[in-house]
């Protein structure tokens, strides 16, 4: 049986390369061999001659490995990488002869690639109209020439893939400068960083580290705003990366004039070079990212009926939509069912229901308007006439219910007011629906075209 699988492990890995990216593959799969199966356990050994490089496999593709021999050996249930001193005991029984010095791969000069996903790669990124610009801005900051746009501002809801781009920006620039100096964060690790070398004395080493960087790249903005400690720190490092030529990406999940409570001097730099929109994914992109990722697992039959399915019903952000495609074939690959569309609508309801568009305040403010046949315009304006005030306090009391927003956040909103001010609406609003059968059928019907 094991020499079976010996066989089986070139198209498995043809598939790998496929699925991974030639790049990808070639640095870290390439050197690896096939060692044994047990029929018993299920499990598959493979080997390299590095037991870093075996056990940074095992980490990072244990799960892509495991589900690719699948496809081609149900049996498995399991796959192992040896390395160093496990697969050296190997080749020793195989020869007398001893084995040479072998110095160990290393997944790139810089050693700062260990933090990177190799799976966030440009060559898996799919491109269409939705994130065309924000694609191409990203591959030119990884470029050896100086970028014409610099800061790249990235903003999308969340799972359109700016993080995915920032992984890749950082890997390409890493191979093409050798010796520079990558940082990766998230913004919010920034903030605690910079709080913690606060506290422990230790601000000349935060502040050298962060302006020491190459190409600096902070993921999630908005979650430092309104810290002014945090935001004066990262003014000035900004200025002093952009002072010196070095490269800088942040992304948001909005653009920079949307980012309430943040400083206006740190506004105009993050303004300064390109703010680059990742729109909602449309049909095709969605279909194209499902074909991409089925095309490595040849084995795997999804009917086109599925396909239409998860395109269909998983519109918000592509996050979701691998989601859902990893359920169903990790469901079918584990009971042994075939997949077909009822199926997928069994196994995908509660995933469904979850996926369902989240209204958002600005869509209130218009169906509101839309009902009392007012200008948008009045739900931040000061007049206070009750034709204009109680759509008003409707759509703050519609805002608290049906998105995430806090009473701060709905005021900011509605022009600017405190969120004592949403308060008294909400529960003025609350009381009404009550006593006011007609106010409560004209809520009922302004949600009814929300949710249509």
């Amino acid at each position: 049986m094991s020499g079976d699988a010996a066989m089986l492990w070139p198209r498995v890995a043809e598939g790998l390369r496929r699925d991974l990216g030639a790049r990808t593959f070639d640095h870290w799969l390439k050197p690896v061999g096939f060692a044994d199966y047990c029929a018993l356990s299920g499990v598959v050994t493979l080997e390299t001659q590095s037991r870093f490089s075996a056990n940074w496999i095992n980490e990072r593709f244990g799960d892509r490995l495991e589900l690719a021999w699948r496809q081609h050996l149900p049996g498995v249930r399991g796959v192992t990488v040896r390395g160093g001193a496990a697969a050296s005991d190997r080749a020793t029984a195989l020869s007398a002869q001893p084995l040479p010095a072998f110095e160990p791969p290393q997944p790139a000069a810089n050693p700062a690639l260990l933090g990177f996903d190799p799976r966030l790669s440009f060559d898996r990124f799919v491109v269409a109209r939705s994130n065309i610009l924000a694609a191409n801005a990203a591959r030119r900051m990884a470029m050896i020439e100086t970028p014409q746009f610099n800061p790249l501002y990235l903003c999308s809801g969340t799972g359109q893939g700016k993080t995915h781009l920032l992984q890749a920006i950082a890997q390409d620039f890493a191979a093409l400068h050798p010796t520079a100096n990558i940082i990766l964060m998230s913004a919010e690790k920034f903030m605690l960083e910079f709080v913690g070398a606060m506290r422990g004395g230790d601000m000349m080493a935060f502040k050298a580290r962060l302006r020491a960087a190459d190409l600096l790249l902070l993921d999630d903005l908005q979650f430092v705003i309104g810290k002014n400690s945090t935001q004066e720190e990262l003014l000035h490092t900004i200025d002093d990366l952009m002072t010196a030529g070095k490269r800088l990406v942040v992304t948001a999940d909005r653009p920079p004039a949307m980012l309430d409570g943040v400083e206006a001097r740190l506004l105009s730099r993050l303004s300064g070079g390109l703010v680059a929109d990742i729109e909602a994914p449309e049909d095709d992109l969605r279909e194209r990212i499902i074909r991409q990722r089925l095309a490595a697992m040849p084995m795997v039959d999804v009917p086109d009926a599925v396909v239409a399915y998860l395109v269909k019903h998983f519109t918000r952000n592509i996050r979701e939509l691998e989601g859902a495609l990893n359920k169903l074939l990790a469901y079918a690959a584990l009971t042994g069912t075939t997949i077909d569309l009822a199926l997928a609508e069994d196994r995908l309801a509660e995933n469904v229901r979850s996926a369902r568009p989240r209204i958002t305040i600005d869509e209130i403010q218009r169906a509101v308007c839309a009902h009392y046949r007012l200008d948008k315009a009045e739900m931040a304006s000061k007049r206070r006439v009750r034709a204009v005030a109680r759509p008003r306090q409707v759509a703050m009391y519609l805002a608290k219910e049906l998105t995430p927003r806090s009473y701060p956040e709905i005021g900011r909103r509605f022009g600017g007011r405190d969120h004592s001010t949403v308060i008294h609406a909400v529960r003025t609003v609350e009381a009404l629906r009550v006593t006011d059968s007609e106010l409560d059928a004209e809520i009922a019907a302004i949600r009814r075209s929300l949710n249509n």
